[in-house]
């Protein structure tokens, strides 16, 4: 499985960032597609996620400012950022986990991870 993430950045706050996932070796219609973040000093959390069926959810600070997307075709997952605040700053990772044991992430595979860093 190989998960590869890009499009992280340095931007000023208000601004926008894409961030892409490409997704190798898994059956990408039968996972959950997510992306997770991690500040210094803090544990990762939720951003946004992707089922097969294309309903998404959101971590309540996100909501409204970015929308996760899909390209079956390409198997990559899209996060675009807007009105970025310099606590959006942390790296980004890519998840992808069988939907049959979504409920944990860990028993997925995760990305590399990319930086987003949002300047004041």
């Amino acid at each position: 499985v190989q998960l590869m993430e890009s499009g992280g950045g340095l931007v000023q706050a208000g601004g926008s960032l894409r961030l892409s996932c490409s997704a190798s070796g898994i059956i990408f219609a039968a996972n959950v597609m997510g992306w997770y973040r991690q500040a210094p000093g803090t544990q990762r959390e939720l951003v946004a996620r992707i089922t097969p069926g294309g309903s998404t959810m959101y971590a309540d600070l996100v909501q409204d400012r970015f929308t996760i997307s899909k390209d079956n075709s390409k198997t990559t997952i899209y996060l675009q950022m807007n009105s970025l605040k310099p606590d959006d700053t942390a790296v980004y990772y890519c998840n992808a986990v069988p939907m049959q044991v979504h409920y944990d992430p860990n028993l997925g595979s995760w990305g590399q991870g990319t930086q987003v860093t949002v300047s004041s």
